[in-house]
């Protein structure tokens, strides 16, 4: 008699928390080297107070990412392994690469805009920029090389990336200068350059939620494992994150605030809407790393 033995073997789930936190800071490391770059690399002399705090900020959150995956390797002085064992083909070689240059870059730009060296901050701020790009584009891309997890294996994974890092740079910066302002300066807000940024936010909300939308119609409608994994985020167990957190909290709650004529106007709603955007692409963070290894491989 043919006797069939199932085992149900449970996995350690190999990304968590930590990789969806370093996928988090170097999001707002991009965007906010680039917010910085606006005024002194592109001339636009309204946002020269963002251009000295989003170096700084860039450079902060992008030495403390790393740390991150080192404690996440649960081995972390094996790191030097990513160094010495190159394959020029691997994301993650890349990685390694942009990691380097990149705070490199932003300690450079921000000396010489410190210094005043208005041609040589152009220079760096510029080159800064497609570094800015790579160092968190790299992230998506190496979900989207996820061949068997049908959450991350899609073109449209690197862009969704790209924007979401532009709405919590632009969240991080309003909170930034409202602070500035307010809390170590002890004079009004900025107010001017707060509605200027609030209104780049509401437009990267606009973008992130398409890309989404075009993300789940795409699942929806594609073979049995990609319904499945947009059934999971509609009515399944990373639904309410999903839902709860990332859409309504993270972006329609936002979107509301800083649209409503009552409020769009008033400095400590704009504050409030900025710190759930930044709360809701963390929520998306954990996701799409923890809800992508949820799905069985197909």
């Amino acid at each position: 008699m043919d006797v069939n033995i199932i085992y149900n073997i449970e996995h350690e789930m190999p990304l968590g928390v930590l990789i969806a936190l370093y996928f988090y800071l170097t999001g707002l490391s991009a965007g906010s080297f680039i917010l910085s770059t606006l005024a002194y690399g592109f001339g636009v002399e309204k946002y020269k107070p963002l251009g000295k705090i989003g170096v700084v900020m860039a450079t902060l959150l992008l030495l403390i990412a790393p740390i991150t995956l080192l404690v996440d390797l649960e081995q972390p002085l094996r790191f030097w392994h990513l160094i010495l064992y190159l394959r020029i083909t691997s994301p993650i070689t890349w990685g390694t690469f942009l990691l380097t240059l990149y705070p490199m870059n932003c300690i450079i730009y921000g000396y010489f805009m410190y210094k005043g060296d208005t041609k040589r901050t152009k220079f760096f701020g510029l080159l800064g920029i497609p570094l800015a790009l790579l160092v968190h584009g790299y992230t998506g891309f190496i979900l989207a090389l996820g061949k068997a997890r049908v959450l991350w294996n899609t073109a449209i994974m690197p862009p969704i990336f790209l924007v979401s890092a532009m709405v919590s740079g632009i969240a991080l910066m309003i909170l930034v200068v409202i602070v500035k302002d307010f809390v170590f300066e002890r004079r009004g807000a900025n107010r001017a350059l707060i509605f200027d940024l609030a209104k780049l936010l509401v437009a990267s909300i606009v973008l992130d939620l398409c890309l989404i939308a075009t993300d789940i119609l795409v699942l929806l409608t594609s073979h049995t494992e990609a319904y499945k994994a947009a059934m999971m985020l509609l009515k399944g167990s990373i639904s309410p994150l999903f839902l709860g957190v990332e859409i309504l909290l993270g972006s329609f709650i936002p979107l509301f605030l800083l649209l409503s004529p009552f409020t769009k106007r008033w400095i400590p709603a704009l504050a409030i809407a900025s710190l759930l955007v930044m709360i809701g692409i963390f929520a998306m963070r954990c996701i799409m790393v923890i809800g992508g290894l949820s799905i069985p491989l197909s």
